[in-house]
């Protein structure tokens, strides 16, 4: 019992924070979020670029991270650099 508990918590530090969920969206049209390039990574900067973009899903990519290659239409990428603050818009 031990060892189930243990294992189901170690994999648990392993899983990743869950993608922001719009509650209504669709496919993605990133040209009309880029007027967000400059601002900082935060809650308001991402309900407003799933807002403006009609994405159902937000992803955040920062310098260096491995994201998945898999393309969603209905996803918003912003890009952010090392101070957090975006520098690219893209769908996928």
């Amino acid at each position: 019992m031990r060892i189930v508990v243990i294992a189901a918590l170690l994999s648990a530090g392993c899983a990743t924070a869950p993608p922001v969920e719009a509650e209504a969206g669709g496919k993605c049209d990133a040209a009309k979020a880029r007027a967000l390039i400059g601002r900082a990574k935060g809650e308001r900067t991402g309900a407003a670029a799933l807002r403006l973009s009609g994405a159902a899903t937000l992803r955040w990519i920062a310098p260096g991270t491995m994201v998945t290659m898999d393309f969603r239409e209905n996803r918003l990428n912003l890009h952010t650099d090392s101070a957090g603050k975006v520098t690219k818009v893209d769908c996928g």
